[in-house]
C-alpha cells in the first residue's frame, strides 16, 4: 500500500484499488523526485496527470503545495483519491478531476508550476498532451513538467519543451522538461 513519505501528511497510507489497476511510482523514485523538487514546492500549483492513487499529488500537498489537481479517468480510483483528501483534511488543497486527461486539460484552469505525467508505460509518448498544456495556457512561465516513463524508452524531442534533466532508477525514468517561451 503506497504511503506519503514526508511533510505534514508523512506516513499516511493511501487507498489503492484492488486488482492492479494502478502502478504506483516506486518509493525510491518518489523520494528522489521530491528531493529534486523541494525548493519549488512551497506555494506551488501542482497538476498530477494519470494520478492513480494520488501519491504524487498528496506528497506535493504534504510538502507545501498550495493547490494540487489530480486527474484520473477511472471513477473508482478518482473516488478513492477524493476520500483520501477528505480523510486527511486537505480537500481544500487537493481536488480531483475525474475524466480522461485530454478532456480534463480542456476544462482545467491554470497556470500550474509543476506538472507530473505518469501515463501507462505501454502508451506512446503523449506529444498531443504536451502541446495541449501549452496551447491552453496551463503552464506557468517557469513551469517544470516531469514525465515518468519506462527507462528503456528513448524520448523524442518534444516540440515546445527543452529537456533539463533525466534521472533513471532501474526500470523507471523521470524526464524533467521546461516549456520554451
Amino acid at each position: 500500500m503506497p504511503r506519503i513519505t514526508s511533510g505534514s501528511l508523512g506516513s499516511r497510507k493511501l487507498r489503492s484499488p484492488k486488482g492492479g489497476q494502478v502502478r504506483p511510482t516506486p518509493g525510491r523514485v518518489k523520494e528522489s523526485l521530491f528531493s529534486i523538487l523541494m525548493h519549488r514546492l512551497d506555494g506551488a500549483r501542482v497538476l498530477d496527470l494519470f494520478s492513480g492513487t494520488g501519491a504524487i499529488g498528496f506528497e506535493a500537498a504534504s510538502r507545501g503545495a498550495s493547490r494540487v489537481v489530480c486527474v484520473e479517468a477511472q471513477r473508482e480510483i478518482a473516488a478513492a483519491i477524493e476520500e483520501s483528501a477528505k480523510g486527511f483534511g486537505v480537500s481544500d488543497v487537493v481536488t480531483v478531476f475525474q475524466a480522461p486527461v485530454e478532456r480534463a486539460l480542456y476544462r482545467l484552469e491554470g497556470p500550474f508550476d509543476i506538472v507530473y505525467l505518469d501515463p501507462p508505460y505501454a502508451d506512446p509518448v503523449p506529444l498531443a498532451l504536451f502541446a495541449l498544456m501549452r496551447e491552453r495556457g496551463l503552464l506557468a512561465p517557469d513551469a517544470l513538467v516531469v514525465y515518468e516513463h519506462a527507462a528503456k524508452r528513448i524520448l523524442p524531442d518534444i516540440p515546445g519543451y527543452r529537456s533539463t534533466r533525466e534521472e533513471v532508477y532501474g526500470d523507471v525514468a523521470l524526464a524533467f522538461l521546461s516549456p520554451v517561451n
